[in-house]
């Protein structure tokens, strides 16, 4: 670099300190700027060598991490100089103990939790990012500011990907959408949850985002034209009744709209609430829920509202925080419209999370307002033993489930995850209540303990002393709390038996003269196709291992040669039974090449998305079963590319010729005459597609089919589709993916 280009860059870094001071949320004192400034100074020193991949200076990046810190999250001095200090300890030879001299415990204790998050061991055993991510959740048990730090990281490192490779991209966006976006969403910070959202769509699935970003841009103006008629209708009513208050419309993320698209099986046209109205009111905290019912009635007033569709978060705010009224009504044309209704106080808690949470709480300090944050995700991590990758998939499902509100029987109420049962509200109350647990009434009415709540239900708890759970009560709950509590129980249960069961193995092993040791053990949990001792030694304690199983691994051991053959003729005919059962379509053709240097390997097709030639798939090496391929944008995709990315093998299709495959389309349409003939007569019209079965019914005027055919290839399948379409009567077509 000339000395020019040196001068300039650190005239750039010096307008970002300024703007970091500028820009942040709370009231800086002197002895906070003093604090920032000694950081940005530490940092700039320690970064002065280093670079990004994009070739700018490495000191850009913390200093963006600190900026959404300060602004976007709306955290203090120590949190922005923990942001700015974040990578120093990790990628220079600072240590947390030179920290801690130079500025203060709390500082290094946030640096020191950041970098245990990015210097994690790889462990074979299990997902190495599984276990990463176990380790960035078990850090909330010491600050909060720690997670809230590394979303902002996060998300500056999904603003500047656009240099890395592909695979990389991919990995990280992934892991973006299955853990970070969830958390962001927990912690209330709803504005960077829907950028790391966009940007996770953007580099998982690029064609989908560019395609629903030019549709946005395309109806950009019909769509402010839109939101203008309706405010400027509004306007008038609030004017005249005094309401000091701003509109602005807000369209839908392109996630969200992604997400309505799939999960409803629509096109981008017929996704209903891309936009939405906020009215932000200003007026006294006393006068808040008032005012809102008031702009409600107004809304009402002039636009019919969906009954079913009205939120109401103020009586009932979210365990996130978040407060607001939401109303969606029918707009001009028959569209349908959502209004958020909010007060200035809610509207800063929606878009900050926990530090707007404290600001209004007269006198609190930073440190004060984390205990609700923290005790919001706690119960997530009841139980860190369990297998990391059950672990994260249990924390992530607590972390996105929607809410309802039902009733003790003394009239408290309680927040529970959406699809709860009336087991898990017995373990929400507490866990003993939970354990003993003999039955429960909903509204007074005697129902099973896998009965689904719904809010305003009245819940009541019957216990018994004697009462045990049983392995059945794991498919009555949905709660992570209460799966945990009853996996312990049972674990402890399990222990005991299998206990006495090694002794009872010991005896039975002895009258067949062997002696019970590790090989033993191990032999004897192949033999019986398990997958662990305690597994065998439980099922001898409650009496599903018998005697004469025992002998016959005896009678094995004695003759080696004769249990190979056995073995391998057994193998033989597991695998042949698995085939008749299992209608995985094996190739053994080039049809697929795996890598960066297109090598030839055998692999299966996943069922879950069924993939054919065509389609943009990735290989995913199992451990049983070789390499499965599946669709890029398989609904187990994410979670793949996030929990196991070594593991990830790049894919493509090279030659369709030799093989075909199984698709299965879903027709629906209006019961005109003649449309199955039409259909048919379609399909089988095609040369190069089979029909391997169809299923047509109609109900009440409406038409559904069902087809299952073989095609070569994905070009086919299009075309097929496409020519579907355009018979009369016939309104969607969509190709089924099995989850």
């Amino acid at each position: 670099m000339t000395e020019i280009d040196i001068e300039k860059e650190n005239k750039a870094i010096a307008q970002e300190y300024k703007e970091l001071l500028r820009i942040s949320y709370q009231t800086l004192s002197p002895t906070d700027k003093k604090l920032i400034r000694k950081a940005f100074d530490v940092a700039v020193d320690a970064h002065k060598e280093q670079r990004r991949k994009s070739g700018e200076a490495y000191i850009f990046h913390p200093i963006a991490v600190a900026k959404i810190v300060a602004s976007e999250i709306g955290l203090g001095a120590t949190s922005i100089a923990a942001a700015l200090l974040h990578d120093v300890v990790e990628d220079t030879p600072i240590t947390v103990e030179d920290i801690e001299r130079l500025f203060n415990p709390k500082v290094a204790q946030l640096v020191e939790g950041l970098t245990k998050i990015s210097m994690v061991q790889k462990d074979l055993n299990a997902s190495m990012q599984a276990e990463n991510f176990r380790k960035m959740i078990l850090t909330l048990n010491d600050d909060v500011r720690v997670i809230l730090i590394k979303l902002a990281d996060r998300l500056h490192n999904m603003q500047t990907m656009e240099s890395m490779v592909e695979y990389k991209q991919t990995k990280i966006a992934s892991e973006t959408l299955y853990i970070y976006a969830p958390l962001a969403h927990r912690l209330g910070l709803y504005n960077i949850k829907t950028k790391l959202e966009d940007l996770g769509l953007k580099y998982t699935e690029p064609a989908v985002y560019e395609d629903i970003v030019s549709k946005i841009r395309e109806t950009k103006e019909e769509q402010d034209a839109y939101i203008k008629d309706i405010s400027d209708v509004l306007k008038k009513s609030l004017d005249a009744e005094n309401i000091d208050y701003i509109i602005k419309g807000r369209p839908k993320s392109i996630y969200s709209i992604r997400r309505k698209m799939r999960s409803q099986n629509v096109s981008f046209d017929e996704v209903y609430d891309k936009f939405a109205l906020r009215i932000v009111y200003k007026c006294d905290s006393h006068d808040e829920k008032f005012i809102a019912w008031k702009i409600y009635s107004i809304v009402t007033d002039h636009y019919r509202p969906s009954p079913s569709r009205l939120r109401d978060w103020i009586s009932s705010p979210k365990s996130t925080g978040y407060e607001a009224l939401h109303i969606t009504v029918m707009g001009p044309k028959g569209r349908w419209v959502e209004v958020q209704v909010r007060s200035e106080r809610m509207d800063e808690i929606a878009e900050k999370g926990y530090a707007a949470h404290y600001k209004y709480k007269n006198g609190a300090s930073e440190e004060s307002g984390l205990d609700v944050w923290l005790n919001l995700l706690r119960e997530a991590l009841e139980n860190p033993e369990t297998n990391a990758v059950d672990f994260v998939e249990d924390f992530k499902m607590n972390l996105y489930s929607q809410e309802i509100f039902v009733f003790t029987p003394k009239g408290e109420i309680k927040s529970l995850p959406k699809g709860a049962t009336s087991l898990d509200f017995a373990f929400s109350i507490h866990s003993e209540i939970g354990i003993k647990t003999r039955g429960t009434r909903v509204n007074g009415r005697l129902v099973p303990l896998n009965h689904e709540l719904k809010s305003g239900d009245q819940v009541e708890v019957i216990t018994s002393a004697n009462q045990k759970p049983t392995i059945n009560w794991l498919d009555y709950v949905t709660t992570s709390r209460a799966k945990n509590k009853i996996k312990n129980v049972l674990n402890e249960n399990t222990k005991k038996i299998a206990e006495e069961g090694k002794e009872l193995l010991t005896r039975k092993l002895k009258h067949l003269k062997i002696t019970i040791n590790e090989q033993v053990t191990n032999e004897l949990v192949n033999f019986f196709r398990l997958k662990t001792s305690l597994d065998l030694f439980y099922r001898v304690g409650i009496g599903a291992i018998e005697n004469q199983q025992l002998k016959d691994y005896a009678a094995q051991k004695s003759n080696t040669i004769i249990n190979f053959f056995k073995n391998k003729i057994k193998r033989n005919k597991d695998t042949a039974a698995e085939d008749i059962h299992k209608p995985v379509i094996s190739s053994n053709y080039d049809m697929l090449v795996f890598g960066t240097e297109h090598d030839k390997l055998d692999y299966k097709l996943s069922q879950c998305c069924n993939p054919i030639p065509g389609d943009d798939v990735f290989g995913f090496v199992t451990i049983n079963e070789g390499i499965k391929v599946h669709k890029k944008d398989c609904p187990n995709a994410i979670g793949m590319q996030s929990n196991y990315a070594y593991r990830i093998m790049s894919a493509k299709w090279i030659d369709s010729s030799q093989e075909e495959f199984k698709a299965i389309i879903n027709i629906t349409g209006m019961d005109v005459l003649g449309l199955t003939n039409q259909l048919t007569k379609v399909i089988s019209n095609n040369m190069s597609v089979n029909i391997q079965s169809i299923s047509l019914s109609t109900d009440a005027g409406i038409f559904h089919g069902q087809v299952a055919v073989i095609v070569k290839n994905n070009t086919i399948l299009k075309k097929m589709i496409s020519a579907i379409k355009k018979i009369d009567g016939v309104d969607k077509v969509t190709r089924e993916y099995r989850t």
